[in-house]
């Protein structure tokens, strides 16, 4: 077939460059001229369109000395014929609003595809270049193309050929039935649009109908061109990654007839434990399919239709609804078109400058034949057409418009194109949107300047939908969901039961079940599985070969019931679940209550002593050394103490990030007020020499709260850093234990915990080294002394805690964080402090300036 399209589209350009070469400059003259069916009308714009309103053709042989063969189009389909009719009303009602286009007439140029790729394609060729035997070229080789745009064409596989082509030149072409997603590759397809939603939005509506119904078992039958073959990959793709069910089989069905193939497909069908059937492909392919299945009596089936065939009435037989009865399937948006009706009554053969497509309408609803009839007509008992018959007079599908679907899709499509030339029209001089703000004419018209409008199109049909283009092109995806209803007196009708959209969720359906026509004798939905679900005490072990669906049910092993979710486990019988036990270090167990009246009594201690201190902050003990040091330091012991209460209870989101924040800056606190004390100390013994004096201005009551401030800034710095890059959280792990749920908080940055503790043990580790170096000054009471015996414990507490922590499973390592926060608050409160109390309290007459400068006698 392409390679058909390849040798026309060679001899096309061949005899062009021949045309080219033999005439004078200021003109060409067409040396060859596809014989195409159609129907046109002038105007000022001319639009193209493509439709099939025939779905046979036959050609004759074809040599490369002959003249390519003009093939003969046969099958009229009246739906076509009625898409063709609706680009032509809405050209006629948009040349009667003066709102749109004024002072513009639009024109239109239609063909007929005979549903065959190659005629098709030159048509789109046809359109692009024009059909004119002679044609005076512009000095600059500019101006208006033959049609600005095209409505069409029908078929996937016919859009991808001439969007092939055509989007070289930009040429915009709007289909109103070219569903597949590979259309939507905006770098392959520039210029084509489509008012249709694309396959990869209806194969996810119908995978939200599958996982509704709880259908995970189907069948798939695709119809062998790029609208199936995509379809098949999307689906697939889809269906594996939203856990929504398998495919039990894969069929393409033949392009022709093909009875063998069809017997094989209906047999696979009839064998397989799948109830549920989905098929994407044309009429033609399912009236060929549901033949084979009549024949072969295949009952049972619960269809699924694309929109391709889900409102082809000629499915809707006596003969198939016994089998299709019941079918579910997604629709083309429905619509109203005002006056479509009575326009279609008006169609006479002497309508258009080419009467083509109403002649061969009028022969087939009147079964006439116009003058000259074809050999033995007359004598076979035929009549001849005379175009006074009375179309009100017969029925026929045609004027049926309460189901227009891709009727309004073609309506929207020629409007859009409208609209985008109206608005190219009132472009202002100086303010467009090209090159030096300039604009496009009709005279000077270049394609992909309507590509350019047609992107920003938006507007609103007379029935309210908005049509506008994403991207790639592709319309605001919306589908019918309908339903096949087999009524008692044998007739049928297709009634809608739901939508299905996109919205910022995803897809959303809506279904009415109670308005759903079930063929079955249950009039419920049918089951559609591989495997029933395995009962109490057992689990699902794959089949060796078959897809996840497909299983059988084995025993559970010890303390196992099913794999749906960890926080239940097996009853000793393994016949039901039951919860697991959850571990964290709680308030109300043993270890969380000692812990939780140690954090406390150390809190009330340090709140004591701050008491004492605040009570004797004249006396020379509690000035020695910056008492507002002293102070501050007991404060952040106190909140030492209660920081590990975080560390105790269910671990939250809120506790998990707080307690190691609140825990650094805490520590740090403390552990800069000692830091500076003991550079205090070093200062003041270095100014008790001559010559020293200089080294306090350095060592101030501002530079001191300076320091500190600045020192726990920085760890502030370092856990904000850390809660936003990787925030601790609470984590259940069933690592530990399979039959128990350990609660805990994971650090999230494990770089982030090291940068906090390796923080507050360098200020601790220079801290101990300066208070040992000032350990010996002559001082009767060297506070460096206890910052010394204080920052030792203090570090050896925290160097035994890091490999305690790590091998500590659970709530065992939230334990031990408690405990060494507990026993390093614990020491440096004693050791800095429990000397100072016990004179304070116990030995007032050693709470002087001159024992503590070590002048007093003692006895």
């Amino acid at each position: 077939m392409f390679f058909e399209i390849y040798l026309i589209l060679c001899a096309y350009i061949m005899s062009l460059f021949s045309s080219l070469f033999s005439v004078s400059s200021s003109s060409c003259k067409l040396r060859r001229e596809f014989h195409l069916n159609g129907l046109n009308e002038g105007g000022d714009v001319i639009l193209g369109g493509l439709f099939e309103v025939h779905y046979t053709s036959v050609f004759s042989e074809w040599t490369f000395t002959s003249e390519p063969p003009q093939p003969t189009c046969t099958g009229f389909d009246t739906q076509g014929f009625r898409h063709a009719m609706t680009m032509v009303y809405a050209v006629d009602e948009i040349n009667r609003n003066p709102n749109l286009l004024p002072n513009t007439n639009l024109g239109y140029i239609l063909y007929d595809n005979c549903g065959a790729l190659v005629i098709g394609f030159r048509a789109a060729l046809a359109l692009a270049s024009g059909q004119q035997e002679q044609f005076m070229l512009q000095e600059n080789c500019l101006g208006t193309p033959p049609v600005v745009g095209i409505v069409g064409d029908s078929y996937s596989t016919f859009s991808i050929a001439t969007s092939n082509v055509l989007g070289l030149f930009r040429l915009p072409m709007v289909s109103h039935f070219a569903t597949c997603s590979c259309l939507s590759d905006r770098q392959r397809f520039p210029s084509f649009f489509r008012t249709i939603p694309s396959d990869a939005f209806q194969v996810r509506a119908m995978i939200q109908i599958l996982k509704h119904f709880g259908w995970t078992w189907v069948g798939l039958l695709v119809s062998d061109d790029d609208y199936g073959l995509h379809v098949a990959r999307s689906f697939q793709s889809d269906l594996t990654k939203s856990s929504a069910g398998c495919l039990a089989y894969t069929e393409i069905l033949p392009w022709g007839t093909d009875p063998s193939e069809l017997k094989r497909i209906v047999e696979v069908m009839k064998k397989s434990t799948a109830r549920v059937v989905m098929v994407f492909a044309h009429e033609i392919h399912v009236y060929q399919l549901v033949e084979e299945v009549v024949r072969q009596n295949v009952t049972g089936l619960q269809w699924m239709a694309s929109e391709a065939w889900t409102s082809v009435d000629v499915l809707q037989t006596p003969d198939f609804m016994p089998y299709l009865g019941g079918t579910l399937g997604i629709a083309i948006r429905r619509g109203e078109i005002a006056g479509f009706k009575d326009f279609l009554f008006r169609i006479h053969p002497d309508q258009h400058h080419n009467n083509y497509g109403n002649s061969i309408f009028w022969e087939d609803i009147f079964q006439c034949k116009f003058s000259p009839p074809p050999a033995g007509w007359v004598e076979a008992g035929g009549i001849l057409c005379t175009g006074q018959e009375d179309l009100h007079d017969m029925e026929s599908e045609l004027f049926d418009v309460s189901n227009l679907r891709p009727e309004y899709n073609v309506y929207k499509a020629v409007y859009a194109l409208a609209y985008a030339l109206d608005e190219m029209l009132h472009c202002v001089p100086g303010r467009g949107p090209f090159s030096n703000h300039s604009c496009a004419s009709l005279q000077w018209l270049e394609p992909w300047q309507l590509v350019y409008y047609l992107d920003r199109v938006n507007f609103s049909t007379p029935f309210g939908d908005r049509v506008a283009f994403d991207v790639n092109g592709d319309a605001l995806p919306i589908y019918d969901v309908m339903n096949w209803l087999w009524l008692p007196d044998g007739t049928t009708t297709t009634q809608n039961v739901g939508e299905v959209k996109e919205s910022p969720e995803g897809e959303e359906l809506t279904l009415h079940e109670d308005k759903i026509f079930w063929n079955f004798g249950s009039k419920q939905p049918p089951r559609s599985i591989c495997s029933e679900s395995c009962p109490p005490g057992s689990r699902m072990a794959r089949k060796k070969g078959q897809p996840e669906c497909c299983f059988d049910c084995i025993p559970c092993s010890e303390g196992k019931i099913s794999n749906e979710t960890e926080d239940f486990w097996s009853s000793p019988q393994h016949d039901l679940c039951v919860p697991k036990k959850t571990e964290f270090l709680s308030y109300h167990e043993p270890l969380g209550i000692c812990l939780t009246a140690i954090s406390l009594l150390g809190a009330c201690i340090s709140a004591v002593v701050l008491a004492i201190f605040i009570r004797h902050r004249s006396t020379p003990m509690v000035r020695a050394n910056n008492s507002e040091l002293s102070f501050l330091l007991l404060v952040s012991l106190k909140m030492c103490f209660l920081c590990s209460l975080l560390f105790i209870g269910r671990p939250r989101l809120w506790t998990c990030q707080l307690r190691h924040a609140a825990f650094g800056i805490s520590f740090v606190l403390c552990v800069s007020c000692i830091l500076v004390k003991t550079m205090v100390v070093l200062a003041v013994f270095k100014a008790s020499k001559p010559g020293g004096e200089a080294s306090l201005k350095w060592f101030g009551a501002v530079q001191q709260r300076g320091t500190v401030l600045v020192l726990t800034s920085v760890q502030a710095a370092i856990c904000i850093a850390w809660l936003v890059s990787a925030s601790p959280v609470p984590h259940k792990n069933t690592q530990y234990h399979n039959d128990k749920i350990v609660y805990e908080c994971v650090v999230g940055s494990t770089i982030g915990f090291a940068v906090l503790l390796g923080y507050i043990g360098l200020l601790a580790l220079l801290s101990f080294l300066l208070a040992f170096l000032a350990r010996n000054l002559p001082d009767n009471f060297n506070e460096a002394k206890l910052i010394t015996f204080s920052m030792l414990i203090f570090c050896a507490v925290w160097v035994a805690f890091v490999p305690a922590y790590i091998s500590s499973p659970g709530k065992y390592a939230d334990a031990v964080e408690v405990f060494a926060i507990l026993a390093s608050s614990f020491g440096l409160l004693l050791a800095l402090f429990g000397p100072k109390c016990y004179i304070i309290l116990l030995r007032p007459e050693r709470n002087t300036k001159k024992a503590i400068m070590g002048r007093a006698t003692t006895k």
